[in-house]
């Protein structure tokens, strides 16, 4: 079976009410500050940057359905929401489309959704960190560490600089030291935007699981914290579930919420992974 993340079932639970701390659901092991063995950070940065970029373009080719909830908290009660689930698929001509399947009204009082927020959800909170990328960031080695039954490397990363009108990840990620990919990420995005036309972002956390027996897809984001605007604070939470992957030609659904996970079939090349 292609492996994962065993606190997913666990983190339903704090993603439904709230009520206990990202530490207490992940199996999570001391960080040793141990070098890694046989192999040196920097060749891992360069593995798994290539790994990376393999993956980016393979996801090209995967349709899925992506789930998104932003609410705002008064104590533990959502006083305002945004909800939107849609799918991505493929047209006749090999395009990717996006087709909306359920989006309310939304009730958000205090904070506005713009284009920032927006292509945050799509592009960096499932955070992928390709050899092309490496470059805009400053990329450190803390030690080693155990997720559940996955032994990772990790590194805390932050942008080099910051250029007018882009966006960059800011925090720590946890690479796999067996296919060198990231399976967890924790941090935001930045640059956080002060003054007279505020934009802040959440710190969040994303998990990745392997579903397809070679590439780690990102399956669910979590945030939840306090935004200190000038005029007030607001607790925002949001939730983005990813979920029914499909390789483009297959028939074969690729899920991780329980369900039977199966693998692409369209030109014999995926193969399972033996469980280590």
């Amino acid at each position: 079976m292609p492996r994962g993340l065993g606190f997913k079932l666990s983190f339903l639970v704090v993603a439904a009410y709230g009520l206990i701390g990202l530490s207490a659901v992940a199996e999570e092991g001391p960080l040793s500050k141990a070098e890694p063995t046989g192999i040196t950070s920097a060749e891992v940065i360069q593995r798994f940057a290539a790994k990376e970029k393999e993956f980016a373009a393979a996801r090209e080719q995967y349709g899925y359905r992506q789930s998104v909830t932003v609410q705002t908290l008064d104590g533990d009660t959502p006083d305002g929401e945004y909800q939107q689930t849609f799918d991505v698929s493929f047209d006749d001509s090999n395009r990717k489309v996006k087709t909306v399947v359920f989006s309310p009204a939304p009730t958000l009082q205090r904070i506005v959704m713009n284009s920032a927020d927006f292509d945050d959800i799509e592009n960096r909170l499932p955070f992928v960190l390709t050899s092309d990328e490496i470059g805009q960031y400053d990329i450190l080695y803390v030690g080693q560490q155990q997720e559940d039954e996955l032994h990772c490397y990790v590194f805390d990363i932050a942008p080099k600089k910051i250029e007018k009108k882009q966006r960059y990840f800011q925090g720590r990620i946890w690479v796999d030291d067996h296919d060198f990919q990231i399976v967890n990420t924790y941090g935001q995005t930045v640059p956080q935007i002060h003054g007279k036309n505020e934009n802040l972002f959440p710190k969040f956390t994303t998990w990745r699981e392997q579903v397809d027996g070679q590439y780690w897809f990102p399956t669910y984001t979590y945030a939840q914290d306090t935004l200190h605007f000038s005029g007030q604070d607001v607790v925002i939470r949001e939730v983005i579930k990813y979920s029914d992957y499909r390789k483009f030609g297959s028939k074969t659904k690729i899920t991780y919420d329980g369900k039977e996970i199966g693998k692409a079939k369209d030109d014999g090349s995926n193969q399972q992974e033996k469980p280590r």
